[in-house]
C-alpha cells in the first residue's frame, strides 16, 4: 500500500539547507495551509495548518535556489514520523512531508486569493438555487 499526501500552501521562513555525511543534500522548510469557509449561521470561519517539510538532494537543491517565504507551493509526498532523544532524554516526535514534488505557483502578480478550499456545509441553504 502507497501512502500519497498533497498540500497546497505558502512558506513560513526561508529553507534551511544542509549537507548529510553521505554527500547528500537536505532542505527543510514549514508550509503553511488556510481554510476560510461560512458556516451555516453566517460566522466566518479561519483555520491554519503548519506542515514541516523535507526534501533531499536535487529537488533540496532546487527548493533551497527558488523558495522563499511566502512563496505558494504545490508539495506532494508521504508523512513520516520520526523520535529522538533530546538532551534531557525526553522522547520528542516530529512529522514531516517528505516530499519528492514541489511545482512553485502564483508568479508576481498572484492573488491573494489564489487558492480556495471550500468544504461541503458551504451550500447556500436558499432554495431559489435551480440545483
Amino acid at each position: 500500500m502507497y501512502q500519497r499526501t498533497e498540500i497546497i500552501g505558502r512558506l513560513g521562513h526561508p529553507p534551511s539547507t544542509r549537507e548529510l555525511p553521505n554527500g547528500g543534500t537536505v532542505c527543510s522548510f514549514s508550509v503553511a495551509t488556510d481554510e476560510k469557509w461560512t458556516g451555516k449561521n453566517g460566522q466566518k470561519h479561519e483555520e491554519t495548518e503548519w506542515f514541516n517539510c523535507v526534501t533531499f538532494n536535487r529537488l533540496a537543491e532546487i527548493c533551497d535556489q527558488y523558495l522563499d517565504k511566502g512563496k505558494l507551493v504545490f508539495l506532494a509526498g508521504r508523512m513520516k514520523t520520526r523520535s529522538w532523544d533530546d538532551k534531557d532524554g525526553v522522547k520528542r516526535y516530529k512529522t514531516e512531508l517528505i516530499a519528492n514534488e514541489m511545482k512553485m505557483l502564483g508568479g508576481k502578480t498572484e492573488p491573494d486569493n489564489a487558492v480556495k478550499v471550500e468544504r461541503p456545509d458551504d451550500t447556500p441553504e436558499d432554495s431559489s438555487i435551480p440545483f
